[in-house]
Protein backbone atom coordinates (compact mmCIF):
# COMPACT_ATOMS: atom_id res chain seq x y z
CA UNK A 1 0.00 0.00 0.00
CA UNK A 2 1.19 3.50 -0.78
CA UNK A 3 1.92 5.83 2.14
CA UNK A 4 -0.54 8.41 0.77
CA UNK A 5 -3.40 5.87 0.89
CA UNK A 6 -2.50 4.88 4.45
CA UNK A 7 -2.48 8.50 5.61
CA UNK A 8 -5.86 9.15 3.96
CA UNK A 9 -7.37 6.03 5.57
CA UNK A 10 -6.07 7.03 9.02
CA UNK A 11 -7.52 10.55 8.61
CA UNK A 12 -10.89 9.16 7.52
CA UNK A 13 -11.01 6.81 10.52
CA UNK A 14 -10.12 9.68 12.90
CA UNK A 15 -12.79 11.87 11.31
CA UNK A 16 -15.40 9.12 11.69
CA UNK A 17 -14.49 8.71 15.37
CA UNK A 18 -14.97 12.46 15.89
CA UNK A 19 -18.35 12.33 14.13
CA UNK A 20 -19.59 9.39 16.17
CA UNK A 21 -18.69 11.13 19.44
CA UNK A 22 -20.57 14.35 18.54
CA UNK A 23 -24.18 13.29 18.10
CA UNK A 24 -26.10 15.81 20.20
CA UNK A 25 -28.19 18.62 18.75
CA UNK A 26 -26.65 22.09 18.61
CA UNK A 27 -27.95 25.49 17.54
CA UNK A 28 -26.09 27.55 14.97
CA UNK A 29 -26.78 31.30 15.08
CA UNK A 30 -26.07 32.87 11.70
CA UNK A 31 -26.98 36.55 11.34
CA UNK A 32 -30.79 36.58 11.75
CA UNK A 33 -31.32 32.82 11.61
CA UNK A 34 -31.07 30.09 14.21
CA UNK A 35 -30.65 26.57 12.91
CA UNK A 36 -30.84 23.49 15.17
CA UNK A 37 -29.13 20.39 13.80
CA UNK A 38 -27.05 17.43 14.82
CA UNK A 39 -23.35 18.18 15.23
CA UNK A 40 -22.59 15.30 12.87
CA UNK A 41 -24.25 17.16 10.00
CA UNK A 42 -22.65 20.48 10.97
CA UNK A 43 -19.10 19.10 11.19
CA UNK A 44 -19.48 17.14 7.94
CA UNK A 45 -20.89 20.19 6.13
CA UNK A 46 -17.98 22.36 7.24
CA UNK A 47 -15.48 19.68 6.23
CA UNK A 48 -16.99 19.34 2.74
CA UNK A 49 -17.21 23.14 2.41
CA UNK A 50 -13.55 23.47 3.41
CA UNK A 51 -12.48 20.88 0.84
CA UNK A 52 -14.49 22.64 -1.87
CA UNK A 53 -13.04 26.07 -1.01
CA UNK A 54 -9.52 24.63 -0.91
CA UNK A 55 -9.96 22.88 -4.24
CA UNK A 56 -11.40 25.96 -5.94
CA UNK A 57 -8.64 28.15 -4.52
CA UNK A 58 -5.95 25.79 -5.78
CA UNK A 59 -7.56 25.63 -9.22
CA UNK A 60 -7.85 29.42 -9.50
CA UNK A 61 -4.28 30.10 -8.37
CA UNK A 62 -2.68 27.34 -10.44
CA UNK A 63 -0.20 28.72 -12.93
CA UNK A 64 -0.36 27.47 -16.48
Amino acid sequence: MKPKVIVILVLVVLFLIILIQNTHVTTLHLLFWSISMSQIILIAAFLVGGFIIGYLTSMLTKKK
